[in-house]
């Protein structure tokens, strides 16, 4: 059965998909980014990992549901997104795989390319969907090449961002920039 060909090799990669999104998804979004809905959402995300394991889940639909409701209060708020990127992605790597893996995973793209939207440049979004798309199969959408540039271009965009540099150098990138200054909406090279 296919799903279950897909969730074994979700599984199998998990264990480097949990680190690299982890890693970004640490990075801190700048206040003046976020309601201050959003901005709880995110610190839940952010925090997650100091709760016990029992009681992640619990508090991940937690902040997910804040996401959801800063996002109905205000649509355009690129933090709210972000936050429903954070929760949503991070309940899914602790979920593991389920029937419903392919429908989150395109929800945790769509709230990644909607912050992206309307903020191009923001470096800790950039970073998220360039760890999203190393850390995916490629057959789930996953692509090297395009999580690379997206990294190098976080990189160029925030020299300080020391979690991009070190999912590069993870991944074995140099960080020489390239085309990392080419716009975010670029290529999608799987």
């Amino acid at each position: 059965m296919f799903a279950s060909r897909v969730e074994r090799a979700v599984v199998m990669r998990g264990g480097l998909a949990a680190a690299a999104l982890l890693a970004v998804l640490e990075a801190p979004v700048a206040a003046q980014e976020a309601t201050g809905v959003a901005r709880e959402a995110l610190a839940i995300c952010h925090s997650v990992e100091e709760l016990p394991a029992d009681e992640r889940s619990a508090r991940l639909e937690e902040g997910l549901a804040l996401a959801e409701r800063a996002i109905v209060e205000r649509p355009d708020d690129p933090a709210a997104h972000f936050a429903a990127f954070c929760n949503r992605g991070r309940r899914l790597q602790l979920e593991g795989p389920s029937l419903h893996l392919f429908g989150e995973i395109r929800r945790v793209r769509r709230h990644i390319e909607r912050a992206l939207e309307l903020v191009p440049d923001w470096p800790d979004a950039i970073a998220g969907k360039g760890a999203m798309l190393l850390a995916l199969p490629r057959y789930l959408g996953g692509s090297r090449t395009e999580g690379e540039r997206l990294l190098r271009r976080a990189v160029a965009l925030d020299p300080s961002n020391r979690e991009a540099r070190r999912l590069l150098a993870e991944a074995g990138v140099a960080e020489a920039p390239g085309n990392s200054v080419a716009h975010v909406g670029g290529s999608s090279e799987q």
